[in-house]
């Protein structure tokens, strides 16, 4: 295994594990995460409600609103992720190993983001202005902006896997060795991507869209602006 994603990928992998050891340790910094996530669920859901009603771009939102910004615990596909390593670099195209590193750097980014901002809630329940006062305890803009970064690659690499349509007979024809292997999870991640994107014919407005909306909140939450508090839920 000596492609440089793969190696990448199994880092990330850890950095994920070492959080999730971290919040199982604390049951009270795991339930303040995992109510993070449902309130940055809602907000994603709340800051493309419009695109949510688009008929064109209504899956990719709510791709994006399952599969990044979800609270689901993902511990299955991340172990899949780590067991098929050896199989995505020896059948798949390097760039499909390198949309599934981005994916995963992005993961332990995130997951390292929403653990600091978790030891800064007091409580489970949270508000527009405890999200706030959170974010600005946590900091780390660049990390933030690396997340952003990330979001963009990813859904930039999935829209460019969608030009190459023998990929998408290659998914297909994995569909049953895949299940019979235990890697069901990984298998419809990567198809579900396929399609949702396929299906946009064109994700530049999309992520445009995003990247515009997620900086304007990221800077307003640094800069404590009270208009950033009513692009909450």
């Amino acid at each position: 295994m000596d492609h440089p994603s793969a190696e990448s990928l199994l880092k990330e992998l850890r950095a994920v594990d070492a959080e999730r050891a971290r919040r199982a340790a604390d049951p009270e910094l795991q339930a303040r995460v995992q109510a993070l996530k449902a309130f940055q669920q809602k907000r994603f859901a709340h800051t493309y409600a419009d695109l949510l009603a688009n008929p064109r771009y209504e899956a990719a939102t709510r791709f994006f609103l399952q599969e990044l910004y979800g609270p689901d615990d993902y511990r299955q596909r991340d172990a899949q992720f780590a067991r098929v390593i050896p199989t995505l670099t020896r059948l798949f195209p390097e760039e499909v190993v390198d949309t599934v590193a981005r994916l995963a750097r992005l993961h332990a980014l995130s997951e390292h983001l929403d653990t600091r901002m978790a030891e800064h809630l007091l409580a489970p329940q949270i508000t527009a202005q405890d999200y706030g006062i959170a974010w600005r305890a946590c900091g780390e803009p660049a990390s933030r902006q690396q997340q952003i970064e990330l979001t963009m690659a990813v859904g930039q690499s999935l829209d460019k896997l969608t030009r190459k349509p023998l990929l998408r007979q290659t998914l297909k024809l994995m569909r049953g060795p895949a299940q019979m292997a235990g890697l069901g999870a990984l298998q419809s991640f990567l198809e579900s991507g396929f399609d949702t994107f396929r299906a946009m014919r064109g994700a530049d407005e999309f992520l445009s869209t995003v990247r515009q909306r997620e900086d304007t909140l990221a800077r307003a939450l640094f800069r404590a602006d009270a208009g950033a508090l009513g692009q909450l839920p």
